[in-house]
């Protein structure tokens, strides 16, 4: 099994200031490893047909580099899971103040509460961004996962690795759905909800 894990938003709390309202983590799950190698092929063929676009980031693509990409992954077999918080229900104040916390609990719990999906899963997550903090975690969940759960965690840049392009293009899918003042909000989950194993929101 192959899992790629990626976020949408910040752990930051100053939602007056412009931290995100809603922070949402997913991990893109393939059970065939050709069939993700058959995936990866597509993402890098629809990207070819952008010019100048190093990846596709949700973040940063035009409305129709988004729906080139979900047609693109539209016929491959894999799932989805995502984790969303909304961060007026955090009351935690360890949690509020230290994002490292923040990042790993979530990470941890959708990676816990997993229905017994992982089963000797190679995982690669997101390694773009602060490297420490991101080895700090990969060590956090070697040492926390269920046995039998985890095979190995590697980290790798998004922009080398078009996996974790589509983990972080399905994440960030689900959290503009939330995002219900923009007219669009539910067009890009909707291409994809067929994949969409489970959408817990944290309470």
């Amino acid at each position: 099994m192959l899992v790629f894990i990626d976020e949408s938003g910040d752990a930051g709390f100053r939602l007056d200031r412009g931290s995100s309202n809603v922070f949402a983590v997913a991990m893109v799950m393939f059970d065939d490893h050709e069939i993700a190698r058959q995936t990866s092929d597509a993402i890098d063929q629809a990207r070819a047909a952008w010019p100048g676009l190093a990846e596709f980031k949700f973040s940063k693509a035009s409305r129709d580099a988004r729906d080139a990409f979900f047609q693109a992954i539209a016929p491959f077999n894999f799932r989805v899971r995502v984790l969303v918080v909304r961060k007026e229900q955090i009351y935690s104040g360890r949690l509020r103040s230290d994002k490292d916390a923040f990042y790993q609990f979530f990470v941890k719990t959708m990676m816990k509460f997993d229905n017994g999906r992982l089963q000797a899963a190679r995982v690669i997550i997101d390694g773009s961004g602060e490297r420490a903090f991101r080895r700090d975690l990969q060590s956090h969940l070697r040492k926390h996962a269920a046995a039998g759960a985890i095979k190995d965690i590697r980290l790798k840049d998004s922009r080398g690795d078009s996996l974790v392009q589509l983990a972080d293009m399905c994440v960030g899918a689900v959290a503009r759905s939330y995002r219900t003042d923009r007219p669009d909000h539910g067009r890009w989950r909707k291409m994809i909800r067929n994949k969409l194993d489970d959408v817990w929101e944290f309470e």
